[in-house]
């Protein structure tokens, strides 16, 4: 990998790690599109590292307050919310990791245009004050959500705050809910990754590309969490769902008639 493939990498990560179009289907995208046969096992337990002080920056409110209260309520929602990623990812890691060659990625984009059509159709037809604070229904649904986001194509965010408006939740507050949900999840991804580097072997280390995909993957995500925070209040999802609709569309036609990336 070169260095103006880590930066588009690293730009790419940050970004789709908090917008509602899934960034390991648009990893995976990219990987066919430069032709990067190899995984790169330590260059992704890097940017998702820095995706993670990101969110942290931008969150370090919200997570000053969990810490002073670490057995409090926000704590126990995210451990609730993180145990079916955690218990599905455990039991078909290998379906997983097999997803990642990319044959079901077109599908799976389509279906993330699904759920974040159905959540903004379902949402306008509930009550009209949602809830604001997270209780158990919704972190539940948020969580199953993001197990299923596991598969490459399905956005993590989309899919998590999709599930939160299926249950009620007022918008700001399940994008805020998704986003700190992220946390241990990517942690818990840079954890297990980061072993599975040090299993096959590191070896020597470009370390410019590393370090600037790493720098463009904070940059981006900040921006990318501060964007959705504002743009949830006022805007819907449609845009998002149009995007990654012709995304996939796009993708399957690849696969199916021309192969220039697959």
């Amino acid at each position: 990998m070169n260095i103006i493939e880590s930066i588009i990498i690293g730009l790419v990560q940050g970004l789709t790690e908090f917008l509602p179009v899934s960034s390991s289907g648009h990893i995976v995208l990219l990987q066919n599109v430069f032709g990067i046969q190899e995984q790169q096992i330590f260059f992704g337990v890097m940017v998702h590292l820095a995706t993670l002080v990101a969110v942290t920056i931008v969150l370090w409110k919200d997570i000053l307050k969990i810490l002073k209260n670490l057995f409090g309520h926000m704590t126990w929602m995210i451990v609730i919310a993180s145990i079916p990623a955690v218990i599905i990812g455990a039991l078909f890691s290998d379906f997983f990791e097999e997803a990642f060659g990319g044959a079901s990625l077109g599908y799976m984009f389509l279906l993330t245009a699904l759920i974040l059509t159905l959540s903004e159709k379902l949402y306008s037809r509930q009550r009209k004050n949602p809830r604001q604070e997270v209780n158990l229904k919704n972190a539940l649904s948020m969580g199953i959500m993001q197990a299923l986001a596991i598969l490459p194509g399905v956005s993590r965010s989309g899919s998590t705050i999709a599930g939160g408006l299926f249950t009620g939740m007022n918008r700001e507050a399940a994008a805020k809910f998704s986003f700190l949900m992220s946390i241990p999840i990517i942690l818990g991804s840079a954890i297990f990754e980061g072993y599975d580097a040090v299993k096959v072997g590191i070896g020597n280390v470009d370390w410019l590309p590393v370090i600037l995909g790493m720098v463009a993957a904070c940059i981006s995500g900040y921006v990318a969490v501060k964007f959705m925070l504002n743009l949830i209040k006022r805007k819907r999802l449609y845009g998002f769902a149009v995007y990654v609709g012709i995304l996939g569309a796009l993708v399957i036609l690849d696969q199916l008639v021309f192969h220039v990336f697959f």
